[in-house]
């Protein structure tokens, strides 16, 4: 004897392929990728601000 359970909450939580939304999952992904993002962006501005850009002329060489 099988029995189908009808409760109208059950019909509520069915998802529709239509409206699924990445949801807090999704934020909390994104989120990370930002940070992740500006930490790396920051690092390279540092980096870059180290590094001497004046070139030096070279010495000319005796044949």
């Amino acid at each position: 004897m099988t029995e189908t359970l009808y409760h109208p909450a059950l019909t509520t939580l069915a998802l529709d392929d239509n409206k699924v939304t990445p949801g807090v999952l999704g934020f909390i992904v994104f989120a990370v990728l930002g940070v992740g993002t500006w930490w790396i962006l920051k690092a390279m501005n540092r980096s870059l601000g180290r590094v001497n850009f004046v070139e030096e002329p070279e010495e000319p060489t005796e044949k």
